[in-house]
């Protein structure tokens, strides 16, 4: 599987799998915020040593985190909490830092955050733990699934990172075990998307966890396919509604009709009775773009990867 490094808007990701017979097939998500009940939201920033700079030297990340501060990490966490409290069922999110302690798996709560008290938050780094010289993302997954989340009926975490996960094999094989908890109808479902700032950052890594649960089988007891991980690069983003790319489904109607076609104008799907926000198609072997035609106009997405 390859996932395109530009999507065309409205388009939040386009994956391309090649079938045995050279022929493609794309499942892509249209950007769109889910509606889900009493959902829970948190979001986990990486306070290793390696991140002190962010939270103290001007610059600017992406397009969607902008700031006037030295403090870049400020505008994104009050950008992400405002967001994702926005989401939520309750009006609230969880903030963690992670990635403290010299052996980087401390964390240190900085609080539940309402929609009117993110654009004040003060976010410095820690208070009462050192930085951490190590980065080791299963305690911040554990706090999420063991903590915060327990008793949530579906929650979502964006956990924010700028260096190589020192602890991958250990975060698979916890979220693996996690995963068959869900498909046995034990605990709820919990989405993880991982965001990589800086030029410090393994996308090879995170792609891998990313696609860990690819061919897994694991469903949740209503038939959904689990698939507990997503990654974004943070200068690539290009609307905060990107960390929901993944949790859209197939009865989520966007537009009133959509048609999908191949680079030689042959209609390929056509979704008469309304566009999802979910699409799986197919396209001939060698084809180097697709055009999706709906309601509010056309656009063509090249296949560059």
């Amino acid at each position: 599987m390859v996932q395109l490094a530009e999507p065309v808007d409205p388009f939040g990701e386009v994956n391309v799998y090649r079938n045995a017979d050279g022929t493609l097939q794309i499942v892509a998500t249209i950007l769109t915020r889910p509606d889900i009940e009493r959902a829970a939201t948190g979001l986990a920033l990486d306070a290793s040593a390696s991140m002190q700079k962010w939270y103290g030297t001007s610059r600017v990340l992406s397009p969607v985190f902008k700031s006037e501060s030295p403090n870049i990490i400020q505008p994104i966490a009050q950008a992400m909490a405002k967001h994702l409290a926005e989401f939520s069922g309750n009006g609230k999110t969880h903030l963690i830092y992670w990635a403290l302690r010299p052996d980087g798996t401390g964390i240190e709560e900085i609080g539940v955050v309402g929609v009117h008290d993110a654009d004040h938050l003060k976010i410095n780094g820690p208070r009462t733990l050192p930085w951490g010289r190590g980065t080791k993302l299963l305690p911040p997954v554990r706090y999420f699934v063991e903590h915060a989340f327990l008793d949530a009926s579906w929650a979502i975490a964006v956990i924010i990172t700028d260096g190589v996960i020192e602890d991958l094999n250990e975060v698979k094989q916890y979220c693996m075990n996690f995963a068959r908890q869900i498909a046995a109808g034990k605990r709820n479902f919990i989405k993880f998307v991982l965001i990589g700032v800086g030029d410090q950052i393994d996308e090879e890594q995170m792609t891998e966890l990313d696609d860990m649960f690819e061919g897994s089988g694991l469903r949740t007891p209503d038939g959904s396919l689990i698939d507990l991980w997503d990654h974004k690069i943070a200068y690539q983003m290009r609307q905060l509604d990107e960390i929901y790319a993944e949790v859209v489904r197939e009865d989520m109607i966007v537009s009133r009709h959509g048609r999908i076609f191949d680079d030689q104008g042959r209609l390929v799907r056509n979704y008469s009775d309304g566009l999802p926000a979910l699409l799986r198609f197919n396209l001939p072997a060698g084809c180097r773009s697709f055009s999706l035609e709906f309601s509010g106009g056309r656009i063509t997405q090249p296949l560059i990867f």
